[in-house]
């Protein structure tokens, strides 16, 4: 009974009891028999996971994490895209007719309206993840984004940059408005008025960081430094310095959010904030998966966790030069 309930991911164990128990599974190279399981009335759990995330890389680090976390608590995950275009509410209705147990919402589906209200109608136990705000009715596990932004923005004014472009996540997410709340803090305890000039619209997509990136080098007094909403704009941000003669860092710093695998794909490596989003995502499933088997789905509000972030110095950031040449236009 006891191997059954670490198995089972049942939380009346003491941890010294779990950790010998699968110890001597890892031994054994012990693997349950999901056919017994099922005649003894164990079926397996179905998770659902709602995506239409425009960052590749997020998402590849966020099913991975999943996807791992699911192999090792023996459930299902059912992953389906919403396709740009498609409505929202038929798609969700969509997952929930498909029979799983629980969903899982990565951004920008876990603040969405219309599918939260199709889960809440069905009673499906959700868990959003990388929310800054917790939609009412669900589970969230999160980081502090405005504490993330004001260190990163704390750490450009200590290399002794003054005028610090911002590239804004998508105006309809909390994380990204708890970023810039961030940004704006940081600048106001160092004595520093906010210049809106120097805040540039994005949405999260490497198609806008382009955008935003070069309507900020194009100011007449261009900031010395660029900090992206995440690692994707980040990206944009240095190609266009790089297409404009630019240097990074020694002409731009630049730096994002998120440490996905394209912070250390690109050159120079991105200085970032590491939001551990393939750990949260196995959170996700382990919570969803201890509340359905020892059936406490009811308590799925209750549950707000927030896990740590990092700041993570790489390459692409350096104290300001004195005279920074001009940003290059293409002929």
């Amino acid at each position: 009974m006891t191997v059954s309930r670490v198995i089972n991911s049942e939380p009346k164990v003491r941890q010294s009891t779990r950790d010998t128990v699968n110890a001597a599974i890892a031994q054994l190279n012990y693997a349950p028999n999901r056919a017994a399981r099922n005649l003894a009335g164990a079926a397996q759990i179905r998770l659902g996971l709602l995506y239409s995330n425009p960052s590749e890389a997020f998402l590849s680090a966020f099913i991975v994490g999943s996807l791992e976390e699911a192999g090792r608590a023996d459930v299902q995950i059912i992953v389906q895209k919403v396709e740009d275009g498609e409505d929202l509410t038929l798609a969700t209705e969509r997952m929930v007719a498909s029979g799983v147990d629980g969903v899982i919402l990565p951004p920008p589906l876990n603040e969405t309206p219309e599918v939260l209200t199709v889960l809440e109608q069905a009673g499906m136990p959700t868990v959003a993840v990388a929310t800054a705000k917790a939609p009412v009715g669900v589970a969230a596990i999160m980081i502090d984004d405005r504490s993330a932004a004001r260190e990163m923005t704390a750490h450009l004014l200590g290399l002794g940059h003054e005028r610090i472009g911002f590239i804004a996540g998508h105006p309809e997410l909390s994380a990204s408005n708890e970023r810039l709340e961030g940004y704006r803090e940081a600048l106001a305890e160092a004595g520093i008025a906010f210049d809106d000039s120097l805040v540039a619209q994005g949405y999260f997509t490497y198609r806008s960081g382009l955008d935003a990136a070069e309507r900020l080098l194009s100011l007449e007094d261009a900031p010395s430094a660029i900090f992206a909403s995440n690692d994707d704009m980040a990206a944009a941000a240095v190609a266009i310095a790089h297409r404009g003669g630019l240097d990074v860092p020694s002409d731009l710093t630049v730096c994002g959010f998120d440490d996905v695998a394209l912070a250390t794909t690109i050159w120079p490596e991105l200085t970032t904030i590491r939001q551990p989003i393939a750990q949260m995502s196995r959170r996700a499933v382990e919570l969803l998966v201890t509340l359905l088997r020892n059936k406490r789905k009811s308590e799925i509000n209750t549950h707000r966790i927030q896990v740590d972030y990092e700041l993570v110095r790489r390459q692409s950031d350096a104290a300001p030069r004195r005279r920074r040449p001009a940003l290059r236009r293409p002929a």
